[in-house]
């Protein structure tokens, strides 16, 4: 890794290159068999407090203090990947998991709990990766009481579809009562011809790009049916993750026309929350505004792209078909009826 400029060996990032792909060199002690310093290139997530967390291809985040650093620069996302990517059903739903993060966790065994004052299912169910660390009737009677403790019911998220999904894990919880709802399927594409799509009719209206969401962001995609805007608890998750990106399509009347949201990390560019207003639809508007965040996440080194789909949403499959995404896995949610939780 070459820093060299001039000579000098130079920290040349700063605040303004969050969101780049960046390569660092920094002191790491250089002890009797341990190395002086070490590197790391990734997307420079964050800069807060004097702590920079740079998030590496694999989706591991480095937190690195500033004070250590002795070298840094900017350096050109790698060339973007045109094909479908290869991925496990394990990785995407770490990677989902980190890029709609839950305002609350507790670990049980390989499981995670998750809670989020309500606020969809993904941030208030248990992630079941791998062995719990108990008996699985214990597991549930655990679960139960934790959720119950915030008026929440008990729901784990049940991965199916592949070799390595939760099958066994569904069949059990089956036997225990434990109904299936909200099959939802897991899409991959590659990035790059996503970035690439035209609007159908050459609609071109700006994309605007921001890092929180906008008032009108927040209006379209309001989701508690009596105008009071999301809680707290929602704009944490939806602010949360490594890299965040919500788009606008502004109306003519300073209004969202569509909406989404992009979150980067590492390779993959996870998208949701995508909406088009009912008086602005059938105008390529939701495709325009998906080219733009992909375009985002490739110029942040980003390769591959993912979404969630419920299984009965004809209309969002079919734009998401066109789009080059493909099935990768699906899931459910598992939810404890009275007197199946214990």
């Amino acid at each position: 890794m070459e820093f060299m400029a001039g000579g000098r060996v130079e920290v040349r990032i700063t605040l303004a290159d969050v969101g780049k792909r960046v390569s660092v060199r920094r002191l790491t002690g250089g002890g009797p068999g341990e190395a002086a310093f070490t590197d790391a290139v990734g997307v420079l997530t964050s800069w807060d407090a004097g702590v920079l967390s740079i998030t590496r291809r694999s989706g591991e985040t480095v937190r690195i203090d500033e004070a250590s650093l002795i070298a840094g620069k900017v350096v050109p996302a790698a060339p973007a990947r045109r094909r479908v990517p290869a991925a496990t059903t394990r990785e995407l739903q770490q990677v989902a998991a980190r890029g709609w993060p839950a305002v609350e966790t507790e670990r049980l065994g390989e499981w995670t709990l998750r809670a989020s004052g309500g606020f969809t299912r993904r941030a208030n169910s248990v992630l079941p990766l791998g062995d719990p660390g108990l008996p699985l009737d214990a597991a549930l009677e655990r679960i139960g009481r934790w959720y119950g403790a915030r008026g929440l019911p008990p729901t784990i998220v049940v991965a199916t579809g592949r070799a390595d999904g939760d099958e066994a894990l569904a069949a059990e919880l089956d036997r225990r009562g434990w109904t299936a709802e909200r099959h939802t399927s897991v899409r991959i594409a590659a990035l790059a011809p996503l970035a690439d799509t035209d609007a159908p009719g050459g609609a071109a209206p700006r994309v605007a790009l921001s890092r929180e969401p906008a008032a009108q962001w927040l209006a379209l995609y309001n989701r508690t049916g009596d105008g009071s805007g999301p809680t707290a608890d929602a704009l944490k998750v939806l602010t949360g993750g490594p890299s965040v990106w919500f788009a606008t399509v502004p109306a003519p009347d300073g209004s969202a026309a569509a909406i989404g949201r992009v979150v980067i990390d590492g390779r993959w560019a996870g998208f949701a929350a995508v909406e088009v207003a009912p008086a602005q639809r059938r105008q390529g508007l939701a495709t325009l505004m998906m080219a733009a965040l992909a375009q985002r996440a490739l110029d942040e080194g980003a390769s591959a792209a993912y979404l969630q789909v419920e299984a009965d949403n004809d209309g969002a499959r079919g734009l998401y078909d066109r789009l080059g995404f493909a099935d990768h896995h699906g899931y459910h949610y598992r939810r404890a009826l009275p007197g199946a939780a214990g």
